[in-house]
């Protein structure tokens, strides 16, 4: 029987590598794989790109990355937001590239990285500084800017419930980001709040089909249990 549950938060990112492309989910405070990226944090790999809407407020989540100086490049729509302070210190420094992606682009540039797709035409952007060496087209008398597609390496998110195949389902706003980017990289890890049989998930309400996942790990109860 195919089981993808993984022993423990520390195994299930244990082979990412310096230098790869990482999707983390989440909106807001909504869907965030909080224990995974504390995980990714204490793994230690280096020189990373992590995709996300945002940079991370404070000192957790994306923000401990940025802190310790794990992260090379940040592709996101909202590098700064309330109580960030670590992008804006390493991005002063020079320490840090960004590359600034509108909200709709990203998400579009992710669900065609997962339907194999080469990229999206976009009216976003068309005529700025944001369209600048991209190729353009006008159809039906409208501007559009080509957008390629987004996939990474590992897709980190975070689920509701899950079982041992790696169907997902989502809580409410949690779902956001996190269904596209579970299907646009090569290695997805999803962090849930708890594990379920086979056949207890309502196929209804399944979000993402375990074909897309890889691997699920339970979350831990408190934050330092993230290893």
């Amino acid at each position: 029987m195919i089981n993808k549950i993984c022993e423990s938060l520390r195994a299930a990112v244990a082979d990412i590598e310096d230098g790869s492309v990482v999707m983390i989910g989440g909106f807001g405070n909504s869907g965030i794989p909080m224990q995974l990226i504390e995980a990714l944090r204490l793994h230690g790999a280096r020189e990373l790109t992590i995709i996300s809407n945002n940079a991370g407020t404070a000192e957790e989540g994306i923000a401990s990355l940025l802190r310790d100086r794990l992260v090379r490049k940040m592709v996101c729509s909202f590098p700064r937001s309330s109580g960030s302070i670590w992008f804006e210190r390493l991005y002063e420094e020079g320490k840090i590239e960004l590359e600034l992606v509108p909200q709709g682009t990203l998400a579009e540039r992710i669900r065609a990285a997962g339907a194999g797709l080469g990229g999206v035409y976009t009216p976003t952007g068309y005529g700025t500084r944001l369209a600048e060496g991209k190729e353009t087209k006008v159809i039906n008398g409208k501007g559009y800017v080509l957008e390629t597609a987004m996939p990474a390496d590992v897709a980190l998110i975070k689920a509701h419930r899950g079982d041992a195949w790696g169907n997902l389902i989502y809580n409410t706003a949690g779902r956001n980001f996190n269904p596209i980017m579970a299907t646009a990289a090569r290695i997805t890890i999803a962090e849930v709040n708890a594990v379920v049989e086979v056949g207890e998930l309502d196929p209804e309400h399944v979000v993402t089909p375990g074909i897309f996942v890889d691997r699920v790990v339970v979350q831990k109860v408190q934050q330092h249990d993230a290893a």
